[in-house]
């Protein structure tokens, strides 16, 4: 009888270790919400893959440093804001095409997906490693801090704690900026492409930090419900993004040439508020195709710049 109440009080004993384990194992773990249901996540990554450049953001900004990223767009490597932080990260694809056998071989533990990313290569990536797609949100312009908060969850308590600080740091900042303009002052952002200069609409990650900074958006009229950026613009609609600041965008770090270029246009030349000092030649990479907390702090910085040039003038 001893012996049987010996052994069953071992069992119980046993089986409640059991419990206590999986109560702590549980403890650990972590429900991250994404575009494809709800992931169980426990423990810290070590060897993260990002194919979205909003996502290697947040795990720099995090102190998680990826294997693996994409090309900026239009460039062969990251972004130049972020590059010096990843000397070493391997280039896994493009915005538009996935290497996935590069992907394969850094054997990832989890992958941070784009918003968008489609059922068919989530189940893909998916059998390599628990894969994050955020919520896609739509094309508005404080998408990027959802999206962002997403992937810090999926990394860890530390990330997530981290992501608030610098969104709350970078909001103070907006607002500081927004503070020194005695009136709101107009502002357009535009692109400039082989077939022309493109206006980037109102809804994009750098327009919402021009406006959450005090400026007064011109020219988003011109681009189209849904789309990122307008047409190409023609001399005769030039006038439509006649502001204060025109912040020109390039993807090959030729913005002062561009500026030249568009300063120099007749057309330009007989705008009402725009001229030469009021334009502000900015990186492409980071203002017209990065997202994320680092790239926000590099933006706002740029507007910093701007504006005591602005000022001293």
């Amino acid at each position: 009888m001893d012996k049987f109440m010996g052994s069953r009080r071992g069992s119980v004993l046993s089986s409640l270790a059991v419990l206590l384990l999986g109560a702590s194992l549980s403890a650990e773990a972590r429900t991250v919400e994404t575009a494809y249901g709800e992931l169980e996540i426990e423990g810290s990554p070590e060897r993260v893959v990002t194919l979205y450049e909003g996502a290697l953001d947040v795990a720099v900004a995090s102190q998680v440093s990826p294997l693996g990223a994409i090309t900026t767009r239009g460039g062969e490597g990251v972004a130049a804001y972020i590059a010096p932080q990843v000397p070493n990260i391997a280039i896994v694809g493009t915005p538009r095409e996935f290497n996935i056998e590069a992907v394969v071989a850094l054997k990832p533990d989890m992958i941070l997906a784009p918003p968008g990313l489609d059922l068919t290569q989530y189940q893909l990536f998916s059998r390599l490693a628990p894969t994050i797609v955020p919520v896609a949100g739509g094309l508005k312009a404080d998408a990027w801090k959802m999206q962002s908060r997403t992937y810090a969850e999926a990394l860890g308590d530390d990330a997530a704690s981290e992501l608030e600080k610098r969104l709350t740091a970078i909001e103070s900042h907006a607002a500081r900026l927004k503070s020194r303009m005695a009136v709101p002052e107009t502002a357009s952002l535009v692109r400039r492409m082989p077939g022309g200069l493109l206006v980037m609409s109102d809804q994009l990650f750098a327009t919402g930090l021009l406006t959450a900074s005090g400026y007064q958006l011109v020219g988003s009229d011109l681009v189209k419900a849904g789309r990122p950026h307008s047409d190409p613009l023609s001399d005769e609609n030039l006038s439509r993004i006649d502001a204060q600041t025109i912040f020109l965008a390039t993807l090959d770090h030729t913005s002062d040439e561009a500026i030249e270029a568009l300063a120099s246009q007749p057309t330009f030349r007989r705008l009402k508020l725009a001229s030469h000092d009021g334009l502000v030649g900015v990186d492409g990479q980071l203002w017209t195709s990065a997202s994320g907390p680092l790239a926000a702090e590099a933006l706002l910085k740029d507007i910093d710049r701007a504006r005591e040039e602005e000022e001293r003038e």
